[in-house]
């Protein structure tokens, strides 16, 4: 009887231990993260950390944010010192080419490296558990207000969909509204919690800036811009289907914002103008890409100069043209020395479909 009564238990006490292993197992081992939790405030944290963090202490300390940074309650998408030095050595690389002098963190522009670290530093705490039940979250950057875009990206692992690890992604918008235009980076741990603040360290293989660093401080300005400079009138062949006060009308390819634009659903062939008061000579012209749709894009156009006999003179025509990013800025120079009255830009052909937008327009002389 004793013994039928021990076999009895053995089996209960078996099948207990399979129902709780069965309920248990989900297919993937997924632990409980430790989140690290660090006494202080965050600028403490980051000097806390000799080898890792050296390079954003440096430009941390050359902008002036040691401050926000030890009362502000922000989040911090850390980059480490490889992020910095990839950076560096693209940047030096390009130089070596024109033969410039070699650029580092305590010789770059301030204005540069304000800008874009603050991109990296979040308004608000956001912890990745905060993102689960949401299709990301856009946030803005602790100084300048720069729209950035957070979401958890959970990784496959061993075949299982959402198995492996979950990672933060980092977006540059580049005001964009459209994701296929930002540009975007990853995170290698998560949830590092100071008194002020929550840390997400970036992969060592992103590039501080999110590929602005090299261009931002090699970039040469456009020559003068004889729109704002001269002054005088501009025209178009074709307006906005909402008229000339529409929010994407004719009149915002001139008003130098690159915010604004001009947009025309399947024009055709058509022409934007400038008159001056008086004839000037112009010898290059800047054309910027609008917010969202590359597609859009004008890729052929014709320059002309209207002379003294009223005649339009051809002074450059392009072709299969491309603009790699919103918001691109690009200057084309032709030879001119004859001054003319007027200028017309003729758009011939969009880069892929029928619908046209462009953020600014303008004639400049290069001295």
């Amino acid at each position: 009887m004793r013994n039928n009564l021990f076999i009895r238990g053995v089996y209960a006490l078996l099948i207990t231990v399979l129902l709780y292993a069965c309920a248990k197992d989900k297919g993937y081992y997924s632990p409980i993260s430790q989140e690290p939790i660090y006494k202080g405030n965050l600028y403490s944290y980051l000097k806390s950390k000799p080898g890792v963090y050296d390079s954003l202490v440096k430009v941390i300390d050359r902008i002036g944010l040691q401050k926000k940074l030890e009362d502000s309650t922000v989040t911090l998408f850390a980059l480490t010192n490889s992020n910095f030095q990839l950076a560096i050595q693209n940047l030096n690389n390009t130089l070596a080419v024109s033969d410039k002098p070699a650029q580092y963190l305590n010789s770059v522009k301030y204005e540069i490296l304000d800008s874009l670290l603050c991109q990296y530093i979040i308004q608000g705490r956001v912890a990745s558990d905060s993102l689960a039940s949401q299709d990301g979250k856009d946030v803005l950057g602790i100084r300048y207000g720069y729209p950035m875009h957070i979401g958890l990206n959970k990784q496959a692992s061993s075949g299982f969909l959402n198995g492996g690890p979950t990672i933060v992604d980092l977006s540059d918008t580049r005001r964009s509204v459209f994701n296929r235009n930002w540009v975007t980076t990853e995170t290698s741990s998560l949830n590092i919690q100071t008194d002020n603040a929550i840390v997400h360290v970036l992969n060592p293989d992103h590039v501080f800036g999110f590929n602005k660093f090299v261009s931002q401080i090699i970039y040469i300005p456009p020559p003068e811009n004889l729109f704002k400079t001269i002054g005088g009138e501009w025209f178009t062949s074709k307006e906005a289907s909402g008229g000339p006060d529409a929010v994407e009308a004719a009149k915002y390819v001139f008003d130098g914002n690159p915010e604004t634009k001009f947009f025309l659903s399947s024009p055709g062939r058509f022409y934007l103008e400038w008159q001056f008061p008086t004839a000037v000579a112009a010898n290059s012209y800047t054309l910027r890409s609008a917010n969202d749709l590359q597609d859009r894009d004008p890729t052929d156009w014709t320059l002309q100069g209207l002379d003294e006999e009223g005649n339009w003179i051809l002074l450059d025509s392009k072709q299969g043209e491309e603009f790699d990013e919103r918001f691109q800025l690009r200057v084309f120079f032709f030879a001119n020395t004859k001054a003319y009255k007027g200028y017309r830009l003729n758009i011939v052909r969009m880069y892929n479909g029928n619908d046209f937008q462009l953020a600014d327009w303008t004639m400049n002389r290069n001295q």
